[in-house]
């Protein structure tokens, strides 16, 4: 039985976390902690837990590992303290703020011989898992173009403080805006399903509509959109944004020397192959997971399985690390107006 404490218990911690773990008959949650001390122990009573009042006395608990589930800025701060008490790290994306600090973060676990694990769930999506399946076994040649896209109204109804003062939109507190976000998951997955790393990236990050509750614009950007080259030669676009006020748009396209992948694109089929020959075939996988249509993710699950059974998958931090240097890349791209190469 693996003793998880929670660390945050806003929305994602609410809607995924500790559902996914009390669904799960491997693990047993027994500390919660949030700088609001009424929420942490309403859960805890809910969930049998005992709530601590700092990450501290939690981290000081009989706990094995942590799912950090706290505002943007918090999250290497966090990690860094849980895996040097010992503790196995499930943290939610964005892996962290700085480069510098998700360097740390997987330096800390190799270093405690703990496991850092980042929840992006994109890879788990069932036509995501299937797409990979038919790009490995050639389906589509070699990938050459690409457009992702994950598109929707905004995280002002999605945060457990809803409304226009959400922490998401306040640069002190998220860092990073829709680029964060929803920018890091379609980055991590784009090098997932293609099996390239992105080397160049040109991006603009801007504020387009949102504002605080007294009129003024947000100080994270809103919008985001970039171009990405990778290592093996594979070139696209990825569009992120929190100004859809239609259906959320999460799809990816992806072109390649035989054929075409359509992920999440047709509103009637989850996944979509289109062959050179002309041939299509059509694969029912699932559907795609929204802000108001919440599925299991897996992440969880494969948590807690990899920490019984390291030799079972994992989406360790240090997998993640060449999506945290292209969204870092993209940021400074925007800064200085440049191309920018990404060290991989």
């Amino acid at each position: 039985m693996i003793r998880i404490g929670l660390i945050g218990c806003g929305k994602i911690g609410q809607v995924r976390h500790l559902p996914e773990y009390a669904d799960n008959e491997n693990s047993e949650i027994c500390a919660l902690y949030d700088i609001n001390m009424e929420r942490a122990q309403e859960l805890a009573k809910k969930y049998g837990a005992k709530a601590y009042d700092s990450v501290e006395a939690l981290l000081a608990s009989d706990i094995d590992a942590v799912s950090i589930c706290s505002a943007n800025t918090s999250h290497a701060d966090i990690a860094l303290k849980a895996l040097e008490a010992g503790k196995h790290v499930l943290c939610e994306k964005p892996m962290a703020t700085t480069l510098e600090d998700c360097e740390a973060m997987v330096a800390a676990a190799k270093k405690a011989g703990r496991v850092l694990m980042i929840g992006q769930n994109q890879r788990l999506a069932g036509a995501h898992q299937k797409a990979k399946e038919l790009i490995d076994a050639g389906a589509i040649g070699r990938v050459l173009t690409f457009r992702t896209a994950f598109c929707h109204g905004g995280p002002e109804t999605w945060s457990v403080d809803p409304g226009l003062n959400t922490w998401f939109f306040d640069k002190a507190r998220a860092a990073m805006g829709a680029m964060a976000d929803l920018g890091v998951h379609k980055t991590d997955l784009l090098q997932f399903l293609i099996g390239q790393t992105i080397t160049e990236v040109s991006a603009q990050l801007t504020v387009l509509d949102k504002k605080f509750a007294d009129g003024t614009p947000i100080t994270v950007d809103d919008n985001a959109f970039c171009v990405y080259k990778m290592d093996g030669g594979a070139m696209g676009t990825m569009t992120v944004s929190w100004t859809n006020y239609g259906a959320e748009d999460n799809s990816t396209v992806l072109f390649g020397t035989e054929g075409v992948l359509r992920i999440y694109d047709d509103p009637e089929h989850t996944l979509v192959l289109v062959k050179k020959s002309g041939e299509i075939e059509y694969y029912d996988v699932d559907q795609i997971q929204t802000n108001d249509n919440q599925t299991k993710s897996g992440v969880i699950d494969m948590f807690i399985d990899h920490l019984l059974d390291s030799s079972r998958p994992c989406i360790t931090g240090e997998s993640v690390l060449p999506a945290m240097r292209a969204v870092f890349g993209a940021i400074e791209s925007d800064r200085t107006g440049r191309v920018v190469k990404v060290n991989i």
